[in-house]
């Protein structure tokens, strides 16, 4: 049970209730997220105007932003957000194994050098936010500065999203959960 009030559609202030009509006009659901997130309603917009040019305007690889963002889940415990962006993950090329060995990716064979370089760099921006200069470097090898900008504003972002939902425990929607454990054949870890 989510520690705020999760708000409904038609509980939402008009502003919000249009965004909500919006994305269900579209087919997609409004994720507990943003209706967790529309307690504050004049933040809520933004919020998803970031998210989505980060998902959908920014040139760096989705590959390598969902390999940042799984990390940065498993880095905060956020079920949620892993439930979220495995089929996502999936579906921008991340393959199984590297899913299934996110968690230990330093001992894992499955990541090229220049997934190692973003995983590397997601470690030290979620954990440290200071980055050694030859983690820096190494990134700066695979990646133009446009990219190693997006990459650090997903990382933030998503580390942000991870601290609204694991401290007010926003649950996972049973149709999310249903679709990341049909992808993975077990619950996600």
């Amino acid at each position: 049970m989510a520690r705020v009030r999760l708000v409904q559609t038609e509980q939402a202030p008009p502003e919000i209730q249009e965004l909500f009509k919006q994305i269900e006009g579209k087919g997609a659901k409004v994720l507990n997220l943003f209706r967790a997130i529309a307690n504050s309603p004049n933040v809520l917009r933004n919020f998803m105007r970031l998210g989505v040019s980060l998902l959908s305007w920014a040139k760096l690889s989705p590959k390598l932003r969902e390999l940042a963002i799984l990390r940065v889940a498993k880095l905060s415990a956020s079920e949620y957000e892993w439930t979220q962006h495995v089929p996502i993950a999936l579906g921008a090329g991340v393959r199984r194994d590297q899913i299934e060995t996110i968690a230990d990716w330093k001992k894992s064979t499955s990541f090229s050098d220049e997934e190692r370089a973003v995983l590397q760099y997601t470690d030290e921006v979620a954990q440290d936010v200071k980055v050694k200069e030859k983690t820096f470097k190494v990134l700066q090898g695979y990646l133009n500065e446009q990219e190693i900008v997006e990459l650090t504003l997903s990382i933030g972002y998503w580390g942000m999203v991870a601290r609204v939902l694991v401290p007010l425990q926003v649950q996972i929607e049973e149709q999310s959960l249903s679709s990341a454990k049909d992808l993975l054949g077990s619950k996600p870890a």
